[in-house]
């Protein structure tokens, strides 16, 4: 809930966050090419992506390599993704924005497609912490259970069926439906790649370690390179994108309470989450500036984060709270650092 006393130190934030953007652009007049930033940082993105699976299929770096330098890539259009639902780019010519929403999709394609994701992340601005907000629900956010927590960090999908029932009755408008048509084609393609790997792989292994002999079609052993190749440079990378983003995000936005901007999230920069953060562009250490000010460039939130967080911590927003991740994410008067 917010009292006058939370209004006034929100205003305080907010203006202050204004004016340390002022000041940026103020010093940096490139800034203001906005539209051209986006677009490029958009096509690095996606060069980067390419480049990683052109170097991978032609054995010039290994596959661990390639799916690093993919994920850290596909990160990036995440990020332009984002800022793409709140207008930040060629707001006023349709083509290129839909061009660009188009190709941050297609690298990442264990998301609902992004038209969709726009009217949920919406949602969440509106709804953060309480049970009508579908867009934290689906990555973890507030679940008591650990195992469920790992299992729909990792696997969307199946996170999404076990609890369907569950989201029936507790979101207005939830249809199963409308988010798995959301989702195709890539999401159907980015599971059958991944089950279809994992199974191939496995009944291998087995059969390697017992006297069972396998005689594959023709037909299936043509299909597996393109499955491993797939899996190494579009599908992988993905994963391990995603299931960092949805850790970091569903660990920092608290829930089960009508909250204000003051207790929305935490700032989650303890050395512990580093790792995960390499692979969800810093997002942990800025998002809660982004629930202050949402229309802003995802590089001016990380130019400004280390002033702003000074005055986040200043003005009693929790920073490191990790008991929370533990408790569903509740948030609690005492807890994390201040």
């Amino acid at each position: 809930m917010q009292n006058n006393s939370d209004r006034k130190v929100i205003r305080e934030i907010v203006a202050y966050i204004k004016n340390q953007e002022s000041t940026l652009r103020v010093n940096h007049p490139f800034l203001a090419q906005q539209n051209a930033l986006g677009l490029g940082l958009l096509l690095l993105s996606v060069s980067g992506f390419i480049t990683a699976g052109c170097l991978y299929f032609y054995a010039v770096i290994p596959p661990w390599s390639c799916i690093i330098i993919a994920a850290l890539s596909a990160s990036i259009a995440h990020e332009i993704e984002h800022d793409l639902i709140h207008q930040q780019y060629f707001k006023s010519n349709t083509v290129v924005y839909h061009f660009m929403m188009f190709m941050v999709w297609i690298i990442r394609p264990n998301t609902v497609n992004p038209w969709y994701r726009k009217d949920m992340h919406l949602n969440h601005h509106k709804t953060s912490g309480t049970p009508q907000d579908i867009e934290e629900r689906l990555v973890g956010n507030g679940i008591k259970s650990h195992t469920l927590r790992l299992l729909v960090v990792c696997d969307g999908l199946l996170g999404l069926i076990i609890r369907s029932k569950q989201f029936s009755r507790e979101i207005k408008g939830y249809r199963f439906f409308n988010i798995l048509n959301a989702s195709l084609p890539l999401v159907t393609v980015y599971y059958l790649i991944i089950y279809s790997f994992l199974l191939f792989h496995s009944v291998n292994f087995i059969a390697d370690h017992s006297p069972i002999v396998l005689n594959y079609p023709a037909w299936l052993m043509t299909l597996m390179p393109w499955i491993n190749f797939a899996m190494v440079v579009w599908v992988a990378p993905n994963f391990l994108r995603s299931a960092c983003l949805n850790f970091i995000t569903s660990s920092m936005h608290y829930y089960g309470g009508n909250y204000n901007l003051l207790q929305q999230t935490q700032v989650l920069n303890h050395w512990a989450f580093m790792p995960f953060q390499w692979f969800c562009f810093n997002f942990g250490n800025t998002h809660t500036i982004h629930h202050f000010v949402p229309n802003q460039p995802f590089y001016i939130r990380q130019i400004i984060s280390k002033q702003v967080n000074a005055l986040l911590k200043n003005k009693g927003v929790k920073f490191n709270d990790l008991a929370s991740i533990l408790t569903a994410n509740q948030y609690r008067k005492y807890g994390g650092s201040h």
